[in-house]
């Protein structure tokens, strides 16, 4: 994880640890994500915030079928 990296902690309705391999995987995919850790209803995202906001993650979740927000 870069020294810059921000967390933030996301909760996902309805997300379990099995769709949230594939959420992880969604938002690992965008640049300056660096970690996402998957849990039942929730998501831990280290991300480069020169990079992205957490609206652009709350986007990516939703692009894979669930409501988001952060925590």
């Amino acid at each position: 994880m870069t020294k810059s990296a921000t967390r933030v902690l996301l909760g996902v309705r309805g997300m379990n640890r099995e769709a949230g391999e594939k959420v992880a995987g969604a938002l690992l995919a965008l640049p300056g994500v660096v970690r996402a850790m998957p849990d039942d209803g929730q998501i831990e995202v280290h991300y480069d915030p020169s990079q992205l906001t957490v609206m652009d993650l709350v986007r990516a979740v939703r692009g894979q079928g669930f409501l988001a927000g952060m925590l």
